[in-house]
């Protein structure tokens, strides 16, 4: 019987995942906690539905991509990737590194490029902005560490042509300490420029 019981809550969080990484692909929900609550409530489960993890909506997610968007995605996600390399050498002086779908390989046309900052300064980050003209969106953003731990940082939101820019900002000792990943709950991964122009050969 308890087999049973968690093979029906495994084939649950599967029909959520899937149905979560369908409304991600074809109606731009970022967030993955709402995307699960929604999959749950399109799929007439209740509310003590067991929800998948993120790591297995994002699996989902990048099987979605592999049956519907096979033809398209790949080659959003490259146009993303050469956005991000020009943000990078735009932000140079700030030690850009990307991170999120756009480096993870799930982004498509509605994903932002995510850039990690790092300056002790942050108005000469709004100086900079302001210095070439870009308009732009501010606001705070918590990030988890290890041990529980929470801080908040500032985030910059700006369109670069018709790219979403999305930068968080970090102290210089930022670069040696990694706020954890959504998906995996381990340090989240930042590649260099060099690292993305990589990917793109």
């Amino acid at each position: 019987m308890r087999s049973k019981s968690r093979d029906d809550a495994t084939q649950t969080r599967r029909r959520i995942a899937v149905e979560a990484a369908r409304l991600i692909a074809e109606h731009g929900m970022r967030d993955f906690h709402a995307a699960k609550l929604k999959a749950a409530q399109r799929l007439g489960l209740g509310e003590t539905a067991p929800l998948p993890r993120n790591a297995e909506i994002e699996e989902a997610l990048r099987e979605h991509q592999r049956l519907f968007q096979s033809q398209s995605q790949p080659a959003q996600l490259r146009q993303l990737r050469e956005a991000a390399i020009e943000a990078m050498r735009f932000f140079a002086r700030f030690e850009p590194r990307l991170v999120g779908a756009v480096l993870e390989g799930t982004a498509d046309a509605v994903s932002a490029v995510c850039l990690h900052l790092f300056h002790d300064n942050f108005g000469e980050v709004i100086d900079f902005l302001d210095e070439h003209g870009i308009p732009f969106e501010q606001q705070d953003r918590e990030f988890r560490f290890s041990a529980g731990l929470r801080e908040a940082f500032p985030a910059l939101l700006f369109s670069a042509a018709e790219t979403r820019i999305d930068l968080s900002v970090f102290p210089l000792d930022g670069l040696r300490r990694a706020p954890l990943d959504r998906n995996s709950e381990r340090p989240m991964r930042r590649a260099t420029l060099e690292t993305v122009l990589a990917l793109l050969d």
